[in-house]
């Protein structure tokens, strides 16, 4: 039986921010289709113990101008939404969502912001995104293939990639907006 690690979201008319928190992953396996099918697992722990997730977003992504990026703790992807609108939920599926599906506050804005903020950024410079989603739709280990950055992937340019500048309330809370 697989537990399911956390999962903050965030999203801009144009694109998602999602990330899965698993700290020292291993035998790391993910694919994302463009029907919006992401599916993400993992073990950790001393125990070696399965994570796992299999989600169907809302609407469709473009696979190819998708990204992704990993680090010791967590693997952040940023998914280009085909339509550039703002979806009403994450998942197609109408309903409360599951538990281990969090807003990411210092990612967050509401859709009627997303202007004003368009001036700030999210701090991507933390973040390797040299592995393409593409890369990854190949089901490979992460962590075994010594990837030198050779798979060439197109700089995030600034304004593809803005944040809130605010203080935001505590991750555990329901978010106040609909959107999510």
């Amino acid at each position: 039986m697989s537990r399911h690690p956390t999962i903050k979201w965030a999203q801009r008319s144009d694109v998602l921010y999602i990330t899965i928190e698993l700290p020292d992953a291993e035998d790391v396996n993910t694919k994302l289709e463009p029907e919006g099918r992401l599916y993400f697992s993992a073990t950790s722990g001393p125990d070696n113990l399965l994570y796992e997730v299999d989600i169907d977003l809302y609407d469709k992504v473009d696979v190819d101008e998708s990204m992704a990026s990993t680090n010791s703790r967590n693997f952040v992807y940023i998914l280009k939404k085909v339509e550039s609108k703002w979806w009403s939920r994450l998942l197609k599926k109408e309903g409360k969502p599951p538990a281990f599906l969090k807003v990411d506050w210092n990612k967050w804005v509401d859709e009627d912001e997303q202007d004003e903020e368009d001036e700030s950024n999210i701090n991507l410079d933390d973040f390797n995104f040299s592995v393409s989603i593409s890369f990854l739709l190949r089901n490979v280990d992460m962590h075994d293939t010594g990837d030198d950055g050779s798979d060439t992937e197109e700089e995030i340019k600034d304004d593809e990639a803005p944040a809130t500048g605010k203080a935001e309330p505590n991750d555990e809370e329901e978010p106040t907006s609909t959107k999510p």
